[in-house]
């Protein structure tokens, strides 16, 4: 699924009043912490999440290895917090527009 720009600027409006769940410290992306986001997105679908200790290029890398491992979407980033996106396929609780 490929969001458009219509779907992100949705889901922005939805993430904006969200806190980061999950942050991600020098250690990188380690297999609890794919276990720990794997779940914590089935569960909520939006989140946010926080990465420290790391320069803008190692930044962009996380999000995009993050998203790839997980089959999610990365809807936005600011500075060191990025909103990503997946569909729960059984209980989908955000319905996008049209």
């Amino acid at each position: 699924m490929i969001l458009s720009e219509t779907h992100k600027k949705f889901l922005r409006g939805k993430g904006h009043l969200l806190k980061p769940i999950i942050t991600i410290s020098s250690q990188g992306l380690s297999q609890p912490l794919l276990d720990e986001f794997d779940s914590t997105i089935t569960h909520h679908e939006l989140i946010k999440i926080r990465v420290r200790n790391h320069d803008k290029a190692s930044k962009n890398t996380i999000f995009s290895q993050l998203c790839e491992k997980t089959t999610s979407m990365l809807v936005g980033k600011i500075g060191n917090i990025a909103l990503i996106y997946r569909p729960n396929k059984e209980d989908q609780k955000i319905k996008l527009p049209k």
